[in-house]
């Protein structure tokens, strides 16, 4: 399928006006496909006396155009492109009517149907050229238009959409008339959704879910609703411009990709977010970020829009940084950047060390293919925190300042990285432009490391060495140890890297930190002497923000192949048991589980690190009996449940129904548990279907497809894997939990077939299906337990020569510099 070039969307912006799209969709045409009828009034600029161009659309079957009331030839669509040609100046009106095809891989239309009640449900997801699968348009976010909807709908269904919609009687509803938006905007979801309404502020606000799971929602209402008033009016006092659309939907639905996306008015959730089995308080922190960061977007993204998918970061480091920091003042989530600093950050620090990396605003997105490869670590987690950096530097009130500037200057329209930065220099006397050369345009983690020197009377001086380029406003902190056996801060320092000079900073300390407060984005090492210091004392450090910023120095040590695994498995062993943070407990014990025991050991060392896991968090589990922290007590018994060496135990409190002392199972723990005793080869198909029929949910379809493909069943393997690339009947999801299920490291040898088979098969199934089963099949499909040379040595044949897709091609690139880099990790422990 043909790509927009960045070339062709700006020949296009400087010919075409576009005006007004009128779209109606007829969603009763059966399970197929749906009829999508669109009327396009644009304007052609300039004085030649014919120009061409092209409309897209990708339909099931083209019925029939007309421009400007003559019939266009239908056969003249081309891989998705319509010809237009021999416009003259002035206004054109183009029709397109066509069926279209639903999706079940969540792009486009995605329909699905309820196995708990058997009701179906539609949505939109039309991100980033997804807009062609649901009508003809000029479709590149440049073209701003006014919209407007009209859908038919079987009876009973609710629809919704970007604007206020009428039910107009006999299925039919009418959706308000927008405000110019990209055509990528347009949102479209429909079906017997239960809804929770209110106002706020004189707008009508929704929540809304599948029927089967408004028992969940009923239950979090509240939560919900106060967090999206908090944050609402938190940004009314940060932006000077008022929410410019008319009504505020969220929509919970199935099968979701991504996890939220910012429609103006109606945003989309992945409906996880609806929790139906119970959830620790940074999972509801999570959320409540996720709310936050799209209510962002309601301004950075929908009233002001990216002019070219080289600026995507203007979308999402923005409404990264402000979900994130928003979230932290106007609801009781205070703590959003420890959470920020070991799971997303993490995410930032690994793609930036990767050969993929790019910058945070590339210049190269050539075409609208490369540019959906952009939506990773860099242009969320670098960019909020080069933002985070920027507002540190710069201080809050001139940052809010030239947002609001930049506001002004481009609403309703689009604007580029050079507009942002004018708005911002308009608001200081810094050198902003400069700032943005070195950390936007520039690839790459800078390392600091503290260095120390000592001086008469044994006063110390403290240096910040950099390995890098960007400038840096860094805040240190100096620990002493205290009589309790803790560390107690002496005092923080603010630096300016490079430093014109030492510091002064007395006696030496215990512990000397950087970045403390993680106000930048930078790897961080240790003095040998603060080294020895955080491995022995690091739950004394008082700050769970400045933990967190130890235990990621730790992280990347082990990463770079500086400090042994089994150093941060004895360092976690140590400190985690007296951990209260519930986002570092499960950080440090998903690092420790998914890449220290299951990559950077050998198989023959991994036994012994799951026994000092299940140890330490037999330990947490022993320490919760006072049902004082029930977050903690399951994250505990959910890792205890994955790192199991023997089924006895968790097998009893299967059949129990519950863990002594709480908590009871619910569906996510039961599922859990049946998921590693298939992979101990302690459950059988039998007991998986007796699960599903207690459990007969969407959720519950997934546990039961992950269950059977991690049976050690050779015929088991041969069913799942034919699943994934044999056929192309499962959804995303159930896609996604099969090869979840797939690969274990228990049960190499009884895999090992399939390592060689692995490439070429995902090619072509990527080749078939598109991005976001490209997506699954490289991120989730990947032997990742097979560490050797031989894997390597294939992935890399493969690149060469066998021409994947590029979405299929980024993931591989990636997986197999982890896999080299875990390779790496395993050679630095034998020399």
């Amino acid at each position: 399928m043909s790509v927009l070039t960045r070339d062709e969307a700006q020949t296009r912006a400087r010919l075409l006006d576009v005006h007004h799209y009128a779209i109606d969709l007829d969603l009763t045409r059966g399970e197929e496909t749906f009829d999508s009828r669109t009327v396009i009034r644009f304007t052609v600029r300039g004085e030649a006396d014919a120009t061409d161009t092209f409309v897209e659309v990708k339909p099931a079957e083209l019925r029939t155009v007309t421009l400007d009331g003559h019939p266009l030839d239908p056969a003249a669509l081309d891989d998705g492109r319509l010809p237009l040609t021999g416009l003259a100046p002035g206004e054109h009106e183009l029709r397109v009517e066509a069926a279209m095809a639903y999706s079940r891989t969540g792009e486009g239309m995605h329909r699905f149907t309820d196995p708990a009640d058997g009701e179906t449900y539609l949505y939109t997801q039309l991100f980033l050229d997804d807009v062609q699968r649901v009508y003809a348009a000029f479709d590149q976010p440049d073209l701003k238009a006014v919209f407007d909807l009209a859908v038919t709908a079987p009876e009973g269904w609710t629809v919704l959409a970007n604007g206020v919609t009428e039910h107009l009687g006999d299925g039919r509803w009418k959706a308000a008339t927008t405000p110019p938006i990209s055509t990528y905007l347009l949102a479209v979801a429909a079906g017997p959704y239960h809804s929770v309404r209110t106002d706020h502020r004189g707008l009508p606000f929704g929540i809304h879910c599948r029927r089967s799971l408004a028992a969940h929602l009923d239950a979090d209402a509240e939560e919900i609703l106060d967090i999206t008033r908090a944050c609402f009016d938190r940004y009314h006092e940060k932006f000077a411009e008022p929410y410019p659309f008319d009504s505020y939907d969220q929509a919970f639905v199935p099968e979701f990709n991504a996890g939220a996306m910012e429609n103006p008015g109606l945003v989309t959730f992945r409906d996880d977010f609806v929790f139906r089995s119970a959830v620790t308080d940074t999972q509801r922190q999570v959320r409540a970020m996720v709310i936050a960061h799209e209510m962002a977007h309601m301004w950075f993204g929908d009233l002001v829009t990216l002019t070219w998918w080289d600026d995507i970061w203007l979308n999402e480091s923005f409404a990264e940084y402000m979900g994130y920091q928003t979230t932290a003042e106007a609801t009781r989530f205070t703590g959003t950047w420890t959470e920020f600093g070991l799971s997303r950050k993490s995410w930032g620090y690994d793609a930036d060390q990767r050969p993929t990396t790019h910058p945070v605003a590339p210049d190269d997105v050539a075409d609208s293919a490369s540019a959906l490869l952009n939506f990773d670590g860099i242009s969320y987690a670098k960019g909020a925190s080069a933002l985070r950096q920027l507002v540190t530097w710069l201080g809050e009130k001139d940052f809010l300042a030239g947002i609001n500037i930049h506001f002004e200057r481009h609403r309703f329209g689009n604007a580029t990285l050079a507009d942002f930065v004018d708005s911002l220099a308009a608001a200081t006397d810094r050198d902003v432009h400069a700032w943005a050369d070195a950390w936007l345009r520039t690839t790459g983690v800078d390392t600091l490391t503290p260095r120390l020197t000592t001086g008469e009377h044994g006063t110390c001086a403290l240096v910040a060495e950099r390995t890098g380029s960007r400038p840096h406003r860094v805040r240190a902190g100096l620990y002493d140890h205290d009589p309790g056996g803790g560390l107690a801060l002496r005092e923080h320092l603010d630096l300016d890297v490079p430093q014109s000079e030492p510091h002064p900073i007395g006696k030496r300390p215990a512990l000397v930190l950087l970045n403390d407060g993680d106000l930048t984005y930078a790897k961080v090492r240790f003095d040998p002497e603060s080294g020895a210091t955080v491995r022995a004392h690091l739950s004394g450090l008082p700050d769970p923000l400045t933990r967190a910023v130890a235990w990621n120095a730790l992280r990347d040590a082990v990463r770079d192949g500086e400090l042994a695994p089994t150093a941060y498995l004895d360092t976690a062993r140590a400190h985690l048991p007296g951990e209260t943070d519930l986002a570092l407990v499960d950080g440090v014990l998903t690092f420790a589980a998914t890449h220290v025991a299951d990559r950077y050991l050998t198989p023959e060392e991994r036994p012994a690190a799951l026994a000092t896991l299940t140890e330490l968090c037999r330990d947490l589990i022993r320490r919760t009996e006072d049902g004082d922290h029930p977050g903690l007590r399951l994250i505990a018994v959910r890792h205890r449940i994955d790192t199991a060496l023997h089924p006895d135990t968790i097998a009893a409190w299967l059949a129990d129904g519950t863990v002594p002392g709480g908590p009871e199972l619910d569906p996510e723990l039961r599922w859990r548990v049946l998921t590693r005793l298939a992979v101990l080869g302690a459950t059988d198909e039998d007991a998986i279907a007796a699960e599903l029929a207690r459990d007969p949910s969407a959720t519950g379809q997934e546990g039961a497809a992950r269950c059977r493909a991690a049976l050690p069943d050779a015929e088991a393997k041969s069913r799942a894997w034919e699943a994934m690339f044999a056929t192309d009947d499962l959804s995303n999801y159930l896609f996604t939990a099969t090869a979840q299920g797939f690969w274990q490291p228990e049960q190499a040898d009884l895999v090992a077939g399939y390592v060689p088979r692995f490439y070429a098969e995902a090619v072509a199934v990527a080749a078939r299906r598109g991005p976001a089963i490209a997506e699954a099949a490289g991120r989730h499909a990947f032997p990742v337990h097979a560490v050797d040379a031989e894997t390597l040595r294939l992935g890399h044949e493969c690149l060469a020569d066998a021409d994947p897709t590029p979405a299929l091609r980024r993931k591989l690139a990636d997986q197999l510099d982890d896999l080299a880099r875990a390779l790496r990790v395993r050679e630095a422990q034998t020399d």
